[in-house]
């Protein structure tokens, strides 16, 4: 199999098949203990057999392909299911992982995760080698035992709240989900304490989103459409909105856009609404199903959300305008229904010349992103809003935006506890705000 020189006297050369080393290298990654005893049974068969890799009903094949899957499937569960904790704080932050594989991947997966992290300083505990990155050299030593391994840290309690409301009930498949998450990675994940409580109210949960789900358009849509987006042609230069020296102008102008696709399947635009002399603009994603139909930004369950917490804030709206990042409804039919979409990159930033527009003739002393595709819009970048909510950001041309979130992300919440305290913790932001008027 190497490089041969001296042979001893009656000796031959052993040439195998290049799909056995590679066979073999997963092969012996193995935690069968018999492991090397096989993998030698079947070099020295292929001594007599040179084409008994392609003997696929052969036993020893049979057994070769089955410890290949097996590892292959190890390798890429620990890739999936990985869950570090950080230790101290910058510049001395450190992440651990503990991770109990089935086979000896460690050192083979490694490189994976110094890739993937290259950027953190991390070691991943098993207790059969442990890998230590440290922002410039790999290490492998030998295994560790769990109690080795931090306790659960602030940043896990976020996660389990993030995993409770991307859960999907109408989705769920049990035993696919088992399939692809065995039970047996649940006690190193932090989201698994939520799983039997989320699959035994997954019935009621379904029936819940089913209720809150957008309704078809109205039986007047398509002449509403047929009226606002007529045959499709570029509009001129004095409808493009270029030339608009008032909201009103802007707005009229607007109603011909076709800066990217979203017109063509959206019942109309859905411009900013408020007065021209607002000192706050608030700035959404995009209209929802509702405002689709009326025309008009936050009208929907989000919007009524909206104007509960402005009022128990006790903002004026007199001095308060609102609007969207995107001015067309984007959505997936499904049956009768239309489900909302996220607005991608290039919707987002076809859209923001309207924004601006709105922005350079209202001129307000603040603007408040809801959410994260409005301050991507407003910054031209993507924003973490998790961790940077409650900040004013200056941008170059001084104009203040302040982060939060969009008023839909309460909605989602199942739970009456944490819905109520996601609630007031939005209510404290449009207070801040409120207080940055003063």
């Amino acid at each position: 199999m190497g490089e041969q020189t001296r042979q001893p006297p009656g000796s031959t050369t052993l040439r195998v098949p290049r799909d056995f080393i590679a066979a073999a290298e997963t092969a012996i990654l193995h935690s069968n203990p018999e492991r090397f005893a096989f993998l030698y049974r079947l070099l020295w068969r292929l001594r007599s057999e040179p084409h008994l890799l392609k003997i696929a009903s052969d036993p020893d094949i049979r057994r070769l392909e089955a410890m290949g899957k097996s590892v292959r499937r190890d390798i890429h569960k620990m890739r999936a299911f990985v869950r570090f904790r950080q230790i101290g704080d910058s510049p001395d932050e450190r992440y651990v992982a503990w991770f109990e594989p089935d086979h000896y991947i460690v050192e083979r997966n490694a490189p994976f995760f110094v890739r993937r992290f290259t950027g953190m300083r991390w070691a991943i505990l098993t207790p059969h080698a442990c890998a230590d990155w440290d922002g410039e050299r790999l290490a492998i030593g030998p295994g560790a035992r769990k109690d080795d391994a931090p306790l659960e840290d602030t940043s896990e309690a976020l996660w389990r709240t993030y995993y409770w409301n991307i859960f999907n009930p109408a989705r769920l498949k049990v035993k696919a989900m088992q399939a692809e998450m065995p039970k047996k990675y649940w006690r190193n994940l932090p989201e698994a304490s939520l799983i039997p409580d989320l699959i035994a109210g997954a019935d009621e949960a379904a029936k819940e989103m089913i209720a809150r789900m957008p309704s078809t358009p109205a039986p007047h849509h398509a002449k509403m459409q047929a009226k606002h987006w007529p045959v499709p042609k570029t509009p001129r230069q004095d409808e493009d909105g270029a030339d608009a020296r008032s909201i009103a102008q802007a707005r009229k102008a607007a109603e011909h856009c076709r800066r990217c696709p979203l017109w063509r399947e959206a019942t109309q635009t859905v411009f900013g609404e408020g007065p021209e002399s607002a000192r706050i603009v608030f700035v959404g994603e995009q209209p929802g199903d509702q405002e689709d139909i009326a025309g008009k930004p936050f009208v929907g369950p989000a919007g009524k959300v909206f104007d509960d917490i402005l009022e128990e804030a006790d903002l004026d709206r007199a001095i308060t305008y609102v609007t969207n990042a995107v001015k067309h409804f984007k959505f997936e039919p499904r049956g009768k229904r239309r489900i909302h979409s996220k607005p991608n990159a290039g919707e987002v930033q076809a859209c923001r010349w309207w924004l601006d527009k709105e922005l350079s003739l209202i001129k307000p002393d603040l603007v408040v992103a809801l959410g994260a595709t409005a301050a991507q819009s407003l910054l031209g970048k993507p924003v973490a809003i998790t961790r940077m909510r409650g900040e004013v950001i200056e941008r170059d041309d001084g104009l203040r935006i302040f982060l939060t979130i969009h008023p839909s992300f309460i909605l989602r919440i199942r739970e009456p506890e944490e819905k109520q305290a996601e609630r007031e913790r939005f209510l404290k932001d449009i207070k801040a705000v409120k207080a940055l008027m003063a």
